[in-house]
């Protein structure tokens, strides 16, 4: 009973998966699908710091606010 529709939709969940690749691909190049450039090694590290020291400090500055408050 559910053999056809399980047939069906694994064919389609597999034509689906091709046409996203084959429409989302561009041979390969190391980094294009990243939302960010890393070609400039600075920018990058600056990035990188900025979006790691932002989620380390967040709990500790709102700690201090809280302490802080009246």
């Amino acid at each position: 009973m559910f053999s056809p529709l399980a047939r069906i939709s694994n064919k389609l969940g597999r034509n689906v998966m091709t046409n996203f690749v084959r429409n989302h691909s561009h041979g390969g190049v190391p980094g294009e699908n990243l939302p960010f450039d890393i070609t400039n090694r600075y920018k990058l590290t600056l990035y990188f710091i900025l979006f790691a020291g932002s989620g380390l400090a967040g709990p500790y500055l709102i700690t201090r606010h809280q302490l802080l408050k009246k």
